[in-house]
């Protein structure tokens, strides 16, 4: 909103009313969550998840190594 120049002097004297104030809080409270929000978003989109292992392929490499590992001898 725009408000006239005597009405912000007369606003920076007087301050501002309870009720103004929480308006002015949910504003920034609905302000913040939207933002955090886009910010999660737009990470998931330019950060995909990295492709993990299934446990059981894990524990069948590091047995496969370890038989390799023994075999050499």
């Amino acid at each position: 909103m725009v408000y006239s120049l005597s009405y912000q002097a007369y606003k920076y004297e007087h301050g501002v009313t309870a009720a103004e104030q929480r308006a002015t809080d949910a504003r920034a409270g609905a302000a913040a969550a939207a933002l955090r929000d886009l910010r999660l978003s737009l990470g998931r989109a330019f950060h995909p998840r990295r492709r993990v292992r299934p446990a059981r392929a894990a524990a069948d490499a590091v047995t496969a190594s370890a038989r390799v590992l023994s075999g050499v001898r």
